[in-house]
């Protein structure tokens, strides 16, 4: 199997899960990422699967007014160095190549994250693909990341998902029970960012929740990010998700991670109640 990735032991051992940190890779002359490929993927892909929008947006960017080009997927991506543009092909693990490219690459990640935090799940892998100088607002994703850089260079800046001056237990708890991706920015928020400039053959990890935004370089970018669950990360997704509805009536329920019990017992009520919600789903 070819090893993609350049992972250092001491490094991932001491940051995985809990802060960003650089990596090095060997997928920038991957046939499936360059362009005619990419427009392939794209024609194959389910509608849902394609996001795209204009590129010159602001950090804090309310999804409803999300702004469009008019243009279509395949003039996207033909045009994208001049089209001032932004698109992810999400979960490109159903096309069978990608799908054996995403095992091959978070099987070297399994080989160091499984003794930290075990149950690797939910693999999923996306393309970014955008124009120069656009920029990607301000938000956090539910799932630890690896974004690797394939071409173009972008600088990402990453706070941290523990620091609770920037991201409150509120905005955690409303994302895990369904809100949008996308966070208010506040100035102040900035000198408290790691910021790594990306550029092929380097790439980065991304912890879950850890708020981030993206501006790319002078030239057109294509990223490869590369994601999964653990046991850990989808109990704490559960956890918060029912510690938002324990705050909507009244009560202020303790974080998760505070008390491995009380995390269990409320995982344990979030699935029961999912399951009820789905069965009175079917018998409408």
């Amino acid at each position: 199997m070819t090893r993609f990735l350049e992972l250092q032991p001491s490094v991932f051992e001491s940051c995985f899960g809990v802060r960003p940190f650089m990596v090095r890779h060997h997928l920038t002359k991957h046939a499936l990422f360059n362009l005619p490929r990419i427009l392939e993927l794209a024609r194959r892909l389910p509608e849902r699967s394609v996001e795209y929008n204009a590129g010159d947006v602001p950090l804090t960017l309310d999804p409803s007014h999300t702004p469009r080009t008019g243009l279509s997927v395949e003039k996207t991506i033909r045009r994208i160095s001049e089209c001032q543009s932004w698109m992810v092909l999400k979960n490109i693990e159903q096309d069978p190549a990608y799908a054996n490219l995403l095992d091959e690459c978070l099987a070297q990640v399994h080989g160091l994250s499984a003794h930290l935090t075990p149950g690797m799940r939910d693999r999923e892998a996306f393309i970014f693909l955008s124009s120069p100088g656009s920029l990607t607002p301000y938000h956090m994703d539910p799932e630890q990341n690896f974004l690797l850089q394939i071409r173009g260079e972008k600088t990402i800046h990453v706070f941290d998902p523990a620091d609770r001056t920037v991201l409150s237990q509120q905005e955690i708890e409303r994302f895990c029970s369904g809100a949008h991706r996308n966070l208010v920015f506040r100035e102040e928020y900035q000198n408290r960012a790691e910021e790594f400039v990306l550029t092929p053959g380097r790439g980065v990890h991304v912890p879950v929740l850890a708020p981030h935004w993206v501006r790319n370089g002078p030239e057109v970018s294509i990223s490869f990010s590369i994601t999964f669950q653990t046991n850990l990360s989808l109990r704490n997704r559960h956890v918060h998700a029912f510690n938002a509805g324990l705050r909507r009536l009244g009560l202020a329920p303790a974080p998760a991670g505070r008390s491995a019990l009380a995390d269990r017992i409320k995982q344990f009520a979030f699935r029961a109640k999912d399951r009820t919600a789905r069965v009175f789903q079917r018998a409408d």
